[in-house]
């Protein structure tokens, strides 16, 4: 379902970039890469969904870049080629470790509210409006965070300017790269909302038509936006004619006249857009078989999450336990930690997030309890209170897990000095919010529709409601695992609430089942959210061991695909392991700088 192994076009032109950069072009037998899912070498590693993108993170590193420099560009060219999963309208987390000092850092560039937004922003006479009707709006359009997490990270810790980071990018969109099935199917998924928007119209249904598989697709209002960030800065995003051209799109949707669907209007700001910061906060960190584990602390969910249930699950040998015993576990760590998740994650700059009681062993020792090895929980299942630890105690108000959207990318680089990126990035939904800004080439996001529409349970507290400035809660969950103050292996992936049973459910394939890494990834996947069914993706729901967890009172419903993983490992004999996924979402592409020895 991916790109062809080797997209002929677009590498060439990725190595023109490079060139007019003043760094090496790939070699000529690394021109034209084929996407495999896995690689080992020295000199450092990219792991992402796409060959093109991978590609330009190597090409970064070979000419001497670090793991920031080649994530950036990286995460550039995802937003030429994954357009309906990232780029320059959206937002997300990095995740940072520093080789020098042996610490790990963390960007939160995540969408921000307008200073306008109340709790009621998704509701009409008092009632949430359809999910579908907030999404394809410009009320759900988040003041955009990507390319400030460019600048924040390359200020801190890059060492080549933006402008040269971004010029394989600009020139993959201005010559183009050949369209598969995957960028197709997701553009039929599409087409109803992007035909009723010109500007989106013309960019992706060239002729009104869907793209065909194998032609070539070219994006020349993106390469001038990324030519003008290049000589202006990401500033030129949040001031001027950029960001003036953002905000007419958001408060007065370009739609076309002649559909009829709905399309309201959003109240952001330039001044909203020129007040937007990105926050360099601490990671999230906690400990787990003699390892350190860090991510994403709130706004994001994920490393309060994935880390709670990493601490449920430490007092259990899971390596001894049969299949069905391990699932059932890890099954139900997920629904408590979610349960918890509900209550009490939110913004932390509008709401009192008790993050690090949250992630306290004691805590988790007290929600440990609750599981039986011969009983399912059921969902929705009580919170409990991290601040008044109580054995066993489910005591909080029930209310249901609320719905986020499946889209958005993941990457993870290593680099020859052993620092590391893990990075998440997003525009929410598949094609965002539909809304492509005139003449500028990428969608606008629709991440204000993580917020809750309204309390998920009548009565029950909801940290998640918009507000002036807040910004969304987010399940991404870029991952780091350290030992001893080294790097053992960073993952992370897409999936919205899936990305946190998909990094968990990897870690402890790899770390307590003792699988590799690219098959920890490639392993069939459950997801319990504090939901009433446990998804399963299909090697699961056809496999014997459904049978055993149902006779445990676990219940499930299908779902195809869950997630798309990449990570990165350090091997014992110092090579970096670059793994992504083998199917889904068509396979990763994983690379290495020098496969075949030291430089």
């Amino acid at each position: 379902m991916r790109r062809p192994a080797a997209r002929q076009l677009a590498l060439v032109a990725l190595a023109g970039a490079l060139v007019s950069t003043g760094a090496a072009a790939p070699p000529p037998d690394t021109a034209a890469p084929p996407k495999v899912p896995v690689a080992a070498g020295y000199g450092g590693a990219v792991a992402s969904v796409d060959a093109d993108a991978s590609a330009a993170g190597i090409a970064v590193l070979r000419a001497g870049g670090n793991a920031v420099d080649a994530a950036v560009a990286t995460a550039a060219a995802l937003g030429v080629t994954e357009p309906y999963s990232a780029g320059i309208g959206g937002g997300g987390y990095f995740v940072y470790y520093d080789a020098s000092s042996r610490r790990v850092h963390t960007i939160d560039g995540r969408e921000t509210a307008p200073a306008s937004a109340t709790a009621t922003l998704f509701q009409e006479n008092g009632v949430p409006i359809p999910f579908d009707q907030g999404q394809t709006s410009g009320r759900s359009v988040g003041v955009p965070g990507t390319p400030a997490t460019w600048k924040s990270a390359l200020d801190a810790w890059g060492t080549r300017p933006l402008g040269q980071l971004l010029r394989p990018a600009e020139k993959l969109a201005r010559d183009g790269f050949t369209v598969d099935a995957t960028f197709r199917a997701q553009t039929e998924l599409n087409q109803d909302r992007f035909k009723d928007f010109p500007d989106t119209r013309k960019l992706f249904l060239p002729g009104g038509q869907l793209p065909v598989v194998g032609s070539t697709f070219k994006n020349p209002d993106l390469a001038a936006t990324y030519a003008e960030l290049a000589r202006k800065g990401t500033g030129a995003l949040y001031r001027g004619p950029l960001a003036q051209d953002i905000v007419r799109a958001v408060r007065t949707p370009p739609v076309d006249p002649a559909a009829t669907r709905v399309v309201r209007s959003g109240d952001l700001t330039t001044a909203d857009l020129s007040a937007y910061a990105t926050k360099q906060q601490a990671p999230t960190q906690v400990a787990y078989r003699g390892l350190d584990v860090y991510s994403m602390a709130p706004s994001s969910s994920g490393g309060t999450t994935v880390g709670e249930a990493l601490n449920i699950l430490e007092g259990t040998d899971l390596s001894k336990l049969s299949e069905a015993q391990y699932l059932h576990r890890y099954i139900e760590a997920s629904r408590i930690s979610f349960a918890d998740r509900g209550r009490w994650v939110g913004d932390p700059a509008a709401e009192q997030v008790p993050t690090r009681e949250l992630l306290s062993q004691r805590y988790a020792d007290t929600r440990a309890c609750l599981i039986r090895p011969d009983r399912a929980l059921t969902s929705p299942l009580a919170p409990g209170d991290p601040r008044h630890p109580a054995p066993c105690a489910a005591t909080g108000q029930v209310a249901p897990t609320t719905y986020e959207g499946e889209n958005t990318t993941h990457l993870t680089v290593a680099d020859r000095w052993g620092n590391v990126v893990s990075y998440t990035l997003t525009i929410e939904s598949t094609g965002g919010s539909a809304i492509t800004v005139p003449g500028r080439g990428f969608l606008l996001n629709n991440e204000l529709t993580d917020f809750s529409f309204a309390p998920a349970a009548p009565g029950v507290p909801d940290p998640n409601l918009p507000g002036p400035g807040k910004r969304p809660r987010s399940s991404m969950s870029p991952t780091i695992v350290l030992k001893d103050g080294r790097p053992v292996l960073a993952v992370g992936s897409p999936g919205g609430a899936t990305i946190i049973t998909t990094v968990l459910q990897t870690l402890l394939g790899r770390l307590d089942r003792g699988l590799p890494l690219v098959d920890a990834i490639a392993a069939p996947r459950a997801s319990q959210r504090n939901q009433t069914t446990t998804e399963l993706e299909p090697g699961l729901w056809n496999s014997p061991v459904r049978t055993e967890l149902e006779a445990l009172g676990q219940g499930f419903r299908q779902n195809p695909e869950i997630g798309a993983a990449t990570g990165v490992e350090r091997l014992p004999d110092g090579r970096w392991l670059a793994a992504a996924e083998t199917t889904r979402r068509g396979g990763g592409s994983a690379m290495v700088v020098h496969p075949y020895g030291k430089p």
